[in-house]
């Protein structure tokens, strides 16, 4: 799959392809529908895939301070989007300068003369343009113009509603990781690397994997039971901690994964961790002594939840 980093970045040979457009967060059930539609019009029409994304993503973008938590980075979106065999995703940076791009000329400089688009499937509610003027409607005026054909993306359907990035964030942030997975198709994870601490998990007794996730907020915190993925071929079992460590007055967002029966040193290893089960909130403690209590009882009851799963 090749990865476009910004519109400057297309040539002559990227012309001539299907394409969708959207946030694609989290790469969902409904997203890998939409991927599918792509590829079997593309198959029918002898031409390539593209994904067309945003970054920052529009929300974020216009409204940092409210828009939502990400359920995935750029580089989780792109390695599902690998594995749902995409050709190409083209990533346009959403900046001041293009906000301002008015539909008719989004349609004309990114679709037609970018891309050379033969086909385009979005959402019958898409909105794009200065102002968020263009619409579905104006999409097939411009197909006629242009010669390409626009069609509406598939809904998936999952409990009797529809599969949405909002809904596996709702889940999440409820806590519900078996619901999420549905949703998603697989385990949610959140990947880093893993870096030096300040050695608080140690001093109590149970040393920590420290993972540094690039972001200001996530989609769900407290305590889990997961996997950590990334360093043997097999999942190391652990407990995370994902939040800001109110006992310690912590202020940036960590995951900190203390694993099972596990000695070796994995500092600069870049790794990935699915969350299985939620144990409990985050919360402050009144004590050290507190806290180590309440770790041993999260340890035992992640150990339970591991050893009932393979019997």
């Amino acid at each position: 799959m090749e990865l476009i980093r910004n519109l400057a970045q297309l040539h002559p040979r990227h012309r001539g392809c299907v394409a969708t457009i959207g946030n694609f967060d989290g790469v969902h059930l409904g997203h890998q529908t939409v991927m599918r539609q792509l590829t079997a019009k593309a198959k029918d029409l002898h031409l390539p895939t593209v994904v067309i994304l945003f970054e920052p993503q529009p929300q974020e973008f216009f409204a940092p301070e409210s828009a939502p938590a990400r359920l995935t980075r750029l580089r989780e979106k792109i390695r599902v989007m690998r594995h749902n065999e995409m050709d190409r995703v083209l990533c346009v940076r959403f900046h001041a300068t293009f906000a301002a791009l008015s539909a008719e000329h989004f349609i004309q400089q990114v679709l037609v003369q970018g891309l050379g688009i033969r086909h385009l499937v979005v959402g019958d509610d898409f909105r794009f343009g200065y102002k968020r003027q263009g619409d579905f409607a104006l999409l097939q005026e411009a197909g006629k113009q242009y010669g390409f054909s626009v069609e509406t993306q598939q809904t998936f359907i999952l409990g009797g509603e529809r599969v949405s990035s909002t809904r596996v964030r709702q889940a999440l942030e409820q806590g519900n990781m078996q619901l999420a997975s549905e949703l998603l198709g697989r385990p949610y994870t959140l990947c880093g690397r893993i870096r030096h601490g300040e050695q608080r998990g140690r001093l109590l007794g149970f040393p920590t994997a420290n993972i540094f996730l690039h972001r200001q907020v996530s989609p769900l915190l407290g305590v889990f039971a997961v996997y950590l993925h990334g360093i043997t071929k097999q999942p190391i079992v652990g407990v995370a901690n994902l939040g800001t460590r109110p006992t310690v007055d912590g202020s940036q967002l960590l995951l900190e994964v203390h694993l099972f029966d596990f000695q070796k040193t994995i500092y600069g290893h870049t790794v990935k961790v699915e969350f299985v089960r939620k144990l409990r909130d985050e919360q402050r403690f009144a004590s050290f002594d507190a806290l180590k209590q309440q770790i041993q009882i999260d340890v035992q009851t992640a150990k339970a939840i591991f050893l009932n799963s393979t019997q």
